[in-house]
């Protein structure tokens, strides 16, 4: 494909992308609203967040497994067909049953964007170019992060639209990300004899579910040290061991083993995580600190993230483009690494009192860290693969940095309630307030309301989050120092010049396969 073939293929690609993004952010200034609107309980709060994570992080794989066998660009789109139909049913959903029943559609729907949207770039351009194309993921991640929580407060807050357009304001996008893929991306149908591994999916998806449900729900819905995590880890690691025996035996696993034996992908796979723990743990509660602890509103508690999100822009671009100038990948690995670790460090010196312009430098220190590091570890990997392998590789990196998100968030998340709690225990005891005038602020569960607390109190709560917040980054700050170790043990290689398209028919070629496996026909 020439580079405006490839631009044009990418705006589909962009678009879809968006979406997905957008499906996340765009709800969570307005999730307090939906559910008093429909009357639900904080149980049913937790289970709309939870449901379309754990969807989303659960069917990567299968993704990628199904781009591996079957037609990319049909698969996209399908993809997005389903996020089209979570979206309408959440839309038009009257109770919390339909509205988490369509998160899981959207979920599933996501994580094939999430999934997909990788493995066809890796398609149709050559490890060596990819690198100058990394910068438009980065503007696009930074576009739908920043932009989803503005759009979700000014709809909700906009009587004549409301909650429900939430919904729908990502099935317009979702339709022409549709529309682009079917004019300009091209690619060809691979002719196979397929036999899909059912009882593996099914073992992966459960397991991973009945993990991502503790971690989700654990130190709120129940205690860490209880029945229900005893049973759902028990049940989690089982059916986790089941898939690992079903994948070693059958012919077409949903995720190769064997690729584990590639140290990159290995190492790659293990920095994901941690990324993801870092990363995804550290910052989810940024914006609640800027609410609470600073006393921001939503809207201004969002565009106070920006210094991150362009400190990620700038530096994925310019890695991106110096990468694909020179060849070399690993210095901006380690670099982001240790700048990611520095970043995190530094953010957890912040308090109630910090000023905005130290805070948004420190930010920006996290922001080119991730920027230099999330992307470009797809990339080692992607390398170093054969191409019949890239969509489980790319997958798997996917899967396992959501689930490292996912993790980190829970088990922070139950960190910060702890903390706040015992500091506003320190702070009430300390002035001599009574137990019990936090103003229903849950003992750290759940989000104060600012404006109905005397000012004794509110300084209390300030207080609380501001240390609290301060602690999750200094929890967060060694995973990103794991993450640099497994980064420092990659071994270099040169970037391929030819697309995974070119790399198949080589390897397909060289293999001497099947007539079967050899006939290809290009799609309309």
């Amino acid at each position: 494909m020439t580079q405006r073939q490839i631009l044009q293929a990418m705006s589909g690609l962009m678009a879809g992308m968006f979406v997905a993004i957008l499906a996340g952010t765009v709800v969570s200034n307005a999730l307090p609203t939906i559910i008093a609107d429909l009357g639900a309980s904080q149980s049913s709060y937790t289970w709309v967040v939870t449901a379309e994570l754990l969807a989303m992080t659960a069917t990567v794989p299968l993704w990628g497994k199904l781009s591996d066998l079957f037609n990319k660009k049909l698969l996209l789109q399908f993809s997005l067909l389903m996020f089209v139909i979570g979206s309408l049913l959440a839309g038009f959903s009257h109770d919390t049953t339909l509205l988490i029943f369509s998160r899981v559609v959207q979920g599933i729907g996501a994580g094939g964007l999430t999934a997909l949207a990788q493995v066809v770039m890796a398609a149709v351009i050559p490890p060596r170019e990819l690198g100058r194309y990394s910068g438009i993921f980065g503007a696009v991640f930074a576009i739908g992060t920043v932009a989803g929580p503005l759009i979700g407060g000014v709809l909700v807050d906009t009587d004549w639209l409301g909650w429900r357009w939430c919904f729908f304001i990502g099935v317009p996008f979702a339709l022409l990300a549709i529309f682009l893929l079917q004019r300009t991306l091209r690619l060809p149908t691979v002719k196979r004899q397929v036999k899909i591994d059912w009882l593996g999916a099914f073992l992966i998806v459960a397991g991973v579910c009945a993990l991502l449900i503790w971690v989700s729900l654990a130190g709120n819905q129940f205690d860490w040290a209880s029945w229900q995590t005893a049973a759902l880890v028990t049940g989690g690691v089982l059916l986790l061991a089941l898939a690992v025996l079903v994948e070693a035996r059958t012919d077409e696993p949903v995720i190769p083993l064997g690729i584990f034996r590639n140290r990159t992908v290995t190492l790659t796979t293990v920095a994901s995580l941690l990324v993801g723990v870092a990363m995804f743990g550290g910052t989810v509660f940024l914006s609640q600190y800027f609410q609470v602890s600073l006393g921001k509103s939503p809207t201004v508690a969002g565009l106070m993230s920006l210094p991150m999100i362009l400190g990620l822009l700038v530096s994925s671009t310019v890695a991106g483009q110096l990468i694909s100038r020179t060849g070399k990948w690993k210095s901006y690995l380690v670099a982001g690494a240790v700048v990611m670790t520095a970043g995190l460090a530094l953010l957890s010196l912040i308090d109630a009192d910090t000023h905005f312009g130290l805070l948004s430098l420190y930010m920006a220190v996290l922001g080119v860290g991730v920027g230099m590091l999330m992307q470009n570890l797809v990339l080692a990997a992607q390398n170093d693969v054969p191409a019949a392998e890239l969509g489980a590789a790319t997958s798997v990196l996917s899967f396992f940095r959501s689930m490292g998100g996912t993790i980190g968030t829970s088990v922070l998340g139950a960190i910060l309630a702890n903390r706040v709690a015992d500091e506003m225990a320190k702070g009430m005891e300390k002035a001599g307030v009574a137990a019990g005038a936090e103003g229903g602020s849950g003992g750290g569960h759940s989000v104060p309301d600012m404006s109905t607390l005397p000012a004794p109190m509110r300084e209390i709560v300030e207080h609380a989050y501001g240390v609290a917040t301060a602690d999750l980054f200094l929890v967060a700050t060694p995973f990103a120092l794991l993450a640099l170790v497994a980064v420092v043990f990659l071994k270099e290689k040169p970037l391929k010049t030819t697309s995974g398209m070119e790399r198949l028919a080589e390897e397909a070629a060289t293999a001497d396969t099947t007539p079967d496996e050899d006939r290809t026909a290009p799609v309309a």
